[in-house]
C-alpha cells in the first residue's frame, strides 16, 4: 500500500472513528432525555415504580459517560487530532458530562417524586412542575438534535429556550414562597417541590451548556459565559 493509500485509508478510518462518538452521544442522549420524561411522570401520576427506575437507572448514565470518555481519551492518544476533528472531540467530553449531570437531575426528581407521594396532593397534581419538564426535555430535544445536525444556528435558538425556562421557574419559586407564608404546614411539601423545580430549571442549563458546544465546534470559538447576543454575533461572523 503506497503513502497515499494508507493515508486516505487511516483518514477514512478517523471518520468511521469520529462519527461512532457522535452516535453513541446520541445514544447517551435518548436514554437520558428518557429518564427526564419518566421522572416527570412518576412526579404527575404518583408513581413510585416509575421514580425507583429512575433512580436505579442513573448508574447506566453514569457508566456510558466513563465508556465514551475513554474511547474520546484513545481516539486523542491514538490520532491526536487537530482543528474542527479536535474541536468535535471536545464537543463530545463536554457533552457528555452536562448528559450526565442531566442524569443526575432527572434521579433527583425522581427522589423527590417519592417524598411527595408520602403527603397529601394539591389540586394542581403538580402541573406546573410537568409543564416546566416538559419545556426542559424539549430544550434537550432540541439540543441534542443541533448537536446531530452540528447546526449552529438551532443551537441558538435552543439557547434562547433557556430564559423562558428560568422564568417560569422563577414564577414557580415565588409561587411556592407565598404557600409557604400563608401555610406553614405545607413547608414540607413546598421544599420539595422547589427542589424539583430547581432540578429541572438545572436541566435547561445544561441543554444550554450542550448548544454552546455545537456553536463552538461549528464557530471555532468559546461562547461559555457569554450573551445570547454575543453567541449571535459569533454565529453571523
Amino acid at each position: 500500500m503506497d503513502k497515499k493509500r494508507l493515508s486516505h485509508h487511516i483518514s477514512r478510518q478517523f471518520n468511521v472513528e469520529l462519527e461512532d462518538l457522535r452516535t453513541k452521544v446520541l445514544a447517551m442522549g435518548g436514554f437520558v432525555e428518557q429518564q427526564i420524561e419518566n421522572a416527570i411522570k412518576a412526579l404527575a401520576e404518583n408513581d413510585i415504580e416509575i421514580a425507583e427506575n429512575v433512580i436505579t437507572q442513573d448508574y447506566q448514565v453514569n457508566a456510558l459517560e466513563v465508556a465514551i470518555d475513554e474511547e474520546c481519551l484513545q481516539v486523542l492518544a491514538r490520532r491526536q487530532p487537530a482543528a474542527s476533528d479536535l474541536r468535535l472531540v471536545v464537543a463530545v467530553i463536554k457533552t457528555i458530562t452536562d448528559l450526565e449531570r442531566i442524569g443526575d437531575q432527572a434521579e433527583r426528581v425522581g427522589r423527590m417524586a417519592i417524598h411527595l407521594s408520602e403527603v397529601e396532593r394539591p389540586k394542581s397534581q403538580y402541573s406546573e412542575l410537568k409543564h416546566l419538564g416538559d419545556q426542559v426535555r424539549e430544550m434537550l430535544r432540541g439540543a441534542l438534535d443541533a448537536f446531530a445536525r452540528m447546526d449552529a444556528e438551532a443551537a441558538l435558538d435552543v439557547a434562547r429556550q433557556d430564559l423562558t425556562v428560568d422564568r417560569e421557574y422563577e414564577g414557580i419559586m415565588r409561587q411556592m414562597i407565598t404557600h409557604m407564608m400563608e401555610d406553614p404546614r405545607n413547608v414540607k411539601r413546598t421544599l420539595d417541590v422547589m427542589w424539583s423545580a430547581r432540578a429541572l430549571e438545572r436541566i435547561g442549563d445544561h441543554a444550554r451548556n450542550i448548544c454552546e458546544y455545537v456553536i463552538y465546534f461549528v464557530k471555532g470559538k468559546d461562547v461559555r459565559h457569554t450573551s445570547l447576543e454575543q453567541m449571535e454575533d459569533e454565529i453571523r461572523k
